[in-house]
């Protein structure tokens, strides 16, 4: 049996589309952005519509899209840089325990300038409360950065309400959309979020390439200096090939969305019953809103490793959790903060589903995970 791909949350592959549009810019149209001859001109025009293209995704203005080299990046630069640049407003920042380490380990690096974090903490489906952002709130706080979606467990966060009470208060407000972008809509005319960070692979665009928006008017300081592209904002020669790529996929991901997060729902839903109907099972945030094709799950008596193995021997590729924590001998921060047990914590894997995945995959699935659940000793259940 060919191998079946369930890890997308960590990478999707390349889409054909993204790919046919980048090859030209590797070999023809290889110009500097910045120059001003033909070549150049030709390369400038691949990045204006690509900006373009993710804009009508995010339903943004091109002129509030800053290319970046993925979410680590995106998420370093708002959290940093709209801390460092209102830092005479106030030195403290309100953040979740449940955040990606890239936006932790900024929170860390920042506490280490002198300013000061506020971790709130999560419900059992891994969600902070609206209510909690509020309490949290000080006279001197300037900014709060809430994750559209958990990379580990799926979890959709309040983002539109935490916004709404910040912007009254005239509060900065960053989410990491990394996981988010591209599989539900996000629309940032309506939504009240200043700053939202993503990653191209996250949504079968290519690696080291994402973007920051930025709302227009929002003080922010430049973490890369150098020249003056981005509008002065982010130095450095544009990846262009990689923007064009970003952009292709963003196109294809607004023309594909409805449809696949309709799709993705209907086979995840599949998914639980079948792993619900073994002994010992459990699901991770499932009383939750959730990214339509992630599911994260366990079963008694079995660790997360055992599963993977098992589970890739049977010809089925799927995670832990986060690809940016694996090799770690810690368990999950965000399977602690939600309050699971270390057996569970250490017995939970993630699927996360993509476009090329089918039903017949999914029924393949289920049917050698009861295979792995029907080994597993009746005192451990």
């Amino acid at each position: 049996m060919k191998p079946v791909y369930f890890d997308h949350a960590a990478t999707t592959g390349l889409s054909t589309g993204a790919m046919a549009a980048m090859l030209p810019y590797f070999s023809e149209t290889y110009g500097n952005p910045s120059s001003l001859h033909s070549f150049g001109r030709a390369a400038r025009q691949g990045c204006a519509r690509a900006r373009e293209q993710l804009a009508r995704l995010l339903g943004t203005e091109p002129a509030e899209v800053f290319f970046t080299s993925g979410g680590s990046e995106s998420d370093n630069w708002a959290v940093k840089g709209l801390a460092w640049a209102n830092r005479s407003r106030g030195r403290h920042l309100v953040t979740t325990a449940v955040e990606h380490h890239a936006v932790l380990n900024a929170c860390h690096w920042l506490e280490h300038q002198g300013f000061e974090i506020t971790y709130l903490p999560v419900d059992g489906a891994a969600r902070v409360s609206p209510e909690a952002v509020a309490g949290a709130l000080r006279e001197d706080t300037v900014l709060v950065s809430v994750m559209a979606a958990n990379n580990e467990v799926g979890t959709l966060e309040p983002i539109e309400a935490i916004g709404s009470l910040l912007q009254e208060r005239g509060i900065l407000f960053h989410t990491d959309a990394v996981q988010a972008v591209g599989h539900i809509p996000l629309d940032m005319k309506q939504l009240p979020v200043d700053a939202l960070s993503l990653s191209g692979h996250k949504f079968y665009g290519p690696k080291g390439i994402g973007a920051l928006y930025l709302r227009q008017g929002t003080k922010i300081e430049s973490w890369i200096h150098g020249g003056s592209q981005e509008r002065g904002l982010r130095a450095g020669t544009e990846n262009t090939a990689g923007i064009v790529g970003l952009g292709a996929a963003a196109a294809e991901a607004e023309e594909a969305m409805a449809g696949e997060m309709v799709r993705l729902q209907q086979l995840r839903q599949r998914l639980e019953q079948g792993i619900l109907a073994l002994p010992g099972a459990w699901i991770n945030g499932a009383a939750a809103e959730r990214l339509p094709g992630h599911l994260s799950f366990g079963l008694t008596g079995v660790t997360s490793e055992v599963l993977l193995i098992r589970l890739d021997l049977a010809g089925f590729a799927l995670s832990a959790g986060s690809a940016c924590s694996a090799g770690s001998i810690e368990p999950s921060h965000v399977l602690t903060a939600m309050g699971q047990p270390m057996e569970k914590a250490n017995g939970t894997v993630r699927v996360s589903l993509g476009r090329e995945n089918t039903l017949q995959e999914v029924e393949d699935f289920l049917a050698a995970l009861r295979q792995i659940a029907a080994a597993v000793p009746t005192a451990a259940l």
